[in-house]
């Protein structure tokens, strides 16, 4: 007997109909001899229905409040999945994220986990019913209602597996899988059958949608095997595992992207020590978080300064940069939100010489101009311009031979 965690995503329970759906496929796990736990996210749509409450009555609204609000979407998905699930004779308890008691701490809105008391769930596990968990909610210390962030179904569902010692943690959601890079600009895109935490948190903290980097970390600490599966159709999926000597063979598992990048240049400052700080120090007390950094040394002893934040902040950073210039008696800013990051993944390039001199080259044969590069163990990124996208991956992933037979 198996102990299976499953999550289910706000698509997969977007109606009524869907709901019914995955009350079977829970049945089916469940009449197969396995013990399920189910963790579902609020009907689609649910969740910005709430957010515009809210600001239509407080803007901002109070961090409290908002998270007490936003919580009561699941608590709908928790109690219509258990009443599908009685009504096809399948014994079924419903649970919010407080009655489960998932504690977490104050951060309202962001909320992380700290313990969970898996009592109650162990004790209906054993009498033979499926639990069913309000997923993207806790509650603090003082018994104050608190949301995980979005996305945050993906952490609880990881989370109670870890809890429970679950056999797996099964992620449903509306694809089938982790692909090389998104099927929507490469056709020719492979569902991979398993990737490394590594890879995956790579993937996810680059642009991949398809899981939360905070559910892939927590999984990845507390060893909890890892499948990403479609509520739609059959199949095996994904499954994210630890690195094995098989993985040195795939040099590059996939290809991630960023459309929400934008670059900024601060030109001809002072070479001296501590400048970096008089740039990035304001930047990070605006709260603007920095991508990539480049940094040139010009004869004349002075530097410019490049570097990227997310296109939101553009503005923002924009702004600061050219109030700084005259402090810093820098020659000029500049900026450039038409860009995008595009990124190879792959522990294999530990052990593979090559990687980035084959990535430049098939790039300039396309006359794909890289504006800056970031490299790490298991990843190389690349700055180039927007509109030069969807040719830069389709390029890269027939480069690498990513694409599927």
């Amino acid at each position: 007997m198996a102990l299976l965690v499953q999550k289910f995503g706000g698509t997969s329970v977007g109606t009524v109909e869907r709901i019914k759906a995955v009350a079977e496929k829970v049945k089916a796990s469940r009449d197969a001899g396995n013990q399920m736990v189910v963790v579902v996210s609020a009907m689609s749509g649910e969740t910005n229905r709430l957010v515009d409450l809210a600001h239509a009555v407080q803007s901002p609204p109070s961090a409290r409040e908002f998270d007490v609000l936003l919580s009561t979407g699941e608590q709908v998905t928790i109690a219509l999945l258990s009443m599908a699930l009685e009504s096809i004779g399948c014994s079924a308890r419903s649970y919010t994220g407080s009655q489960v008691h998932i504690r977490t701490d104050s951060a309202y809105n962001k909320a992380r986990i700290l313990e969970i008391d898996d009592l109650r769930v162990r004790a209906d596990l054993q009498a033979g019913r499926v639990v069913v968990v309000a997923g993207f909610q806790g509650v603090d210390e003082s018994g104050a209602i608190t949301t995980l962030g979005r996305g945050g179904s993906d952490t609880t569902a990881v989370a109670m597996a870890a809890a429970l010692k679950a056999d797996e943690c099964q992620i449903f959601t509306d694809v089938d899988g982790v692909y090389t890079t998104d099927p929507r600009v490469e056709p020719k895109a492979r569902k991979l059958d398993k990737i490394t935490f590594e890879e995956m948190l790579e993937m996810a903290s680059l642009g991949s949608k398809v899981l939360q980097i905070r559910a892939v970390e927590f999984a990845g600490k507390y060893q909890v095997p890892l499948r990403v599966l479609s509520s739609f159709q059959e199949g095996e999926g994904t499954l994210i595992t630890f690195e094995d000597d098989e993985m040195e063979e795939a040099k590059i598992s996939g290809i991630a992207f960023n459309r929400d990048e934008a670059k900024l240049t601060i030109r001809g400052v002072p070479d001296q020590p501590g400048v970096a700080y008089k740039i990035l120090g304001p930047i990070g007390e605006a709260n603007i978080e920095v991508d990539m950094i480049v940094q040139n040394i010009s004869r004349d002893g002075t530097t410019d300064f490049t570097f990227t934040v997310h296109r939101n902040d553009f503005d923002k950073a924009l702004a600061l940069l050219n109030s700084l210039s005259q402090t810093l008696n820098a020659r000029e800013v500049d900026g450039d939100a038409a860009i995008v990051k595009v990124s190879l993944v792959g522990v294999g390039m530990r052990s593979h010489a090559g990687i980035a001199s084959r990535m430049f080259g098939a790039l300039a044969k396309e006359g794909i101009n890289i504006r800056m590069i970031s490299t790490s163990e298991i990843k190389i990124s690349v700055v180039i311009d927007e509109k030069y996208l969807e040719l830069g991956v389709r390029t890269l992933h027939e480069a690498f031979g990513l694409s599927k037979d």
